[in-house]
C-alpha cells in the first residue's frame, strides 16, 4: 500500500512538473514580439536593405520576429512610426528633422521617434533620357518629369530642388510615381526625366539603363552651393563614371543620409541589442546589399537630425 502511494505521488509530481514545463514554454512563446520595419518601394534601396536588417535581427535577437514592409518611404514611414503601426523604419535625415520639428509637410511635431544610426548617403539622382534634350535643371521646363510617389521623401526633394532654381510644378508636366513606376515610364519613353533619391547604384535606374541610353543631370559647384545654403542637409557628392550603363562621366549632385529610426518607447535593452546586432554582423548585411558597405560605427551618427534612442546611444558609447 505504501509503495503504491509512493508510486502514485511520483506520477502526480511528474505530471505537475510536465505541466509546469509546458506552461513555461507557452509563456515564453507568448512573449515573442512581432516588429515591422517600414522601408520603401521594392525597386529602391530601402526595401532590400531593410529586409536584410529585418532578417538579421529576426535571427539574432531572442523572442523577436521582424519583417520588412514595403511602403511609400520616408514621409509615410514617419506616419507609420507616429501611429505605432511599425516599430522601426528607414527615412531620410531631412524628413526626420522636419517631422520632429513639425515643419514643411508636417503640421504637428512627431516626438515619438528616436534614431538608431545613419546608414549611407542617399544620392538625389535626376535621371534623364539622352534624347530628351535635358542638359541643365532649367531644361526640365515643359518636360514630363516623375517627381516621386505622393508624400515621399523623393517628392519633397524634387520640390525643394526645383523651387531653389525658380521652377514650379506648373512649369512642367509632373507625374507622381514610385521608383519602379518611374523606371517603367522612362523605359517606355512616356516621361523625359525622373527624380530618384537612393543609394547608388539604384536597381530602378539600372533597369532603365539596360534598355536605353540615359544620363544623370550634373550640377555645377555653384548650383550645389546654392542648394546647400538653402537646404543644409543637401551636401555635394560625386557619382563615379559607369555606375550605370551609358553614364560615361562622373556626375556631381547632392545627397542626404538614410537614417534608421525606432519608436521612442521601445525598451533600452532591446534597442541596445538591435543596434549591436546590426553593427557586429555588418558582413551579413553587405552580402545582402552593397550599400551596407557604408554602414560603419565611424559614420553612424553623422547627419543624425533627431535624438538617439538611449539604447543606441549606450551601444555607441561602449564601442567608442
Amino acid at each position: 500500500m505504501f509503495k503504491s502511494k509512493k508510486v502514485i505521488l511520483c506520477v502526480v509530481a511528474l505530471l505537475v512538473l510536465t505541466v509546469g514545463l509546458v506552461g513555461c514554454g507557452s509563456e515564453e512563446a507568448a512573449q515573442t514580439e512581432y516588429f515591422s520595419i517600414g522601408t520603401g518601394g521594392t525597386a529602391g534601396v530601402y526595401y532590400p536593405l531593410g529586409g536584410a536588417i529585418a532578417n538579421l535581427v529576426d535571427e539574432e535577437v531572442a523572442n523577436l520576429s521582424v519583417s520588412a514592409q514595403s511602403t511609400g518611404a520616408s514621409v509615410e514611414n514617419v506616419r507609420l512610426i507616429s501611429d505605432q503601426e511599425v516599430e522601426i523604419a528607414i527615412i531620410q535625415n531631412d524628413i526626420a528633422s522636419y517631422a520632429y520639428d513639425g515643419v514643411q509637410q508636417f503640421d504637428e511635431s512627431v516626438q515619438n521617434m528616436r534614431g538608431i544610426a545613419t546608414l549611407y548617403p542617399e544620392v538625389i539622382q535626376i535621371v534623364v533620357r539622352d534624347d530628351a534634350g535635358i542638359e541643365e535643371i532649367s531644361d526640365l521646363k515643359g518636360k514630363s518629369v516623375a517627381v516621386g510617389a505622393p508624400g515621399s521623401g523623393v517628392e519633397a526633394n524634387a520640390s525643394q530642388i526645383l523651387n531653389a532654381f525658380g521652377i514650379t510644378y506648373d512649369d512642367l508636366d509632373e507625374d507622381y510615381l514610385s521608383f519602379s513606376e518611374a523606371a517603367g515610364r522612362l523605359s517606355d519613353r512616356q516621361i523625359d526625366a525622373a527624380f530618384l533619391t537612393a543609394g547608388t547604384p539604384t536597381a530602378a535606374v539600372m533597369d532603365v539603363a539596360a534598355t536605353q541610353d540615359i544620363d544623370l543631370l550634373n550640377f555645377s559647384q555653384e548650383q550645389i552651393d546654392k542648394l546647400n545654403s538653402k537646404y543644409p542637409y543637401l551636401t555635394g557628392v560625386e557619382v563615379p563614371a559607369n555606375v550605370y550603363r551609358g553614364q560615361d562621366s562622373e556626375v556631381s549632385t547632392v545627397a542626404l543620409q538614410a537614417t534608421l529610426i525606432v519608436q521612442e518607447d521601445l525598451p533600452e535593452d532591446l534597442v541596445y541589442e538591435i543596434t549591436g546586432t546590426i553593427f557586429e554582423n555588418r558582413d551579413r548585411l553587405i552580402s545582402a546589399h552593397d550599400r551596407a558597405e557604408e554602414i560603419t560605427i565611424d559614420t553612424a551618427q553623422a547627419g543624425m537630425t533627431i535624438p538617439l534612442h538611449p539604447g543606441a546611444e549606450r551601444y555607441f558609447n561602449e564601442v567608442e
